[in-house]
């Protein structure tokens, strides 16, 4: 997991920084929901999640040799009472199988844990074997089924829990 130091920025582990989203990288991050999935979240929607107090989007990023930064992947999350709700993980298509997804979701779980939650929910594709076998080496577990979740694709949803 990332730790933040006491300053509150983001300490490097693995060349992967992490930090929270700003207006400012709305850009960045459209690239990389439009890259990422058929059907990307909107501006709109990624900016009413930067208003909610309970909504948290975490970036990946690595730095670039010339100097800058890569926005890799991201995470998407609420904490509400004692409950921690995944929304959303995506990772940039040429940087997959590189640990950003991992990196992301324990630094996601770590905030949980910090904040006293008990457990994380999440929906995941039926047919997304990838994430699927990462959210159980997490130690998710699927506890049900949301049939034709993902409208556009007709595909069902799995709902994963994991008790902290």
């Amino acid at each position: 997991m990332r730790r933040l130091r006491e300053d509150g920025t983001p300490d490097k582990g693995k060349g992967f920084l992490i930090r929270q989203m700003t207006v400012a990288d709305m850009p960045a991050v459209m690239a990389l929901e439009k890259a990422s999935f058929k059907n990307p979240w909107s501006t709109e929607l990624l900016g009413r999640e930067l208003q909610h107090d309970w909504s948290t989007i975490l970036l990946v990023e690595e730095p670039l040799p010339e100097g800058g930064v890569e926005l890799l992947g991201l995470a998407i999350f609420w904490i509400v009472h004692d409950e921690v709700h995944v929304l959303n993980v995506a990772t940039a298509p040429v940087h997959r199988r590189r640990g950003v997804a991992r990196v992301v979701m324990e630094e996601v779980l770590r905030r949980g844990v910090a904040r006293r939650c008990s457990l994380a929910t999440l929906e995941v594709r039926r047919g997304n074997e990838s994430a699927l076998n990462l959210y159980r080496s997490l130690g998710f577990r699927p506890v049900g089924v949301r049939p034709n979740y993902y409208v556009d694709e007709g595909e069902d949803a799995i709902v994963m829990v994991l008790d902290f």
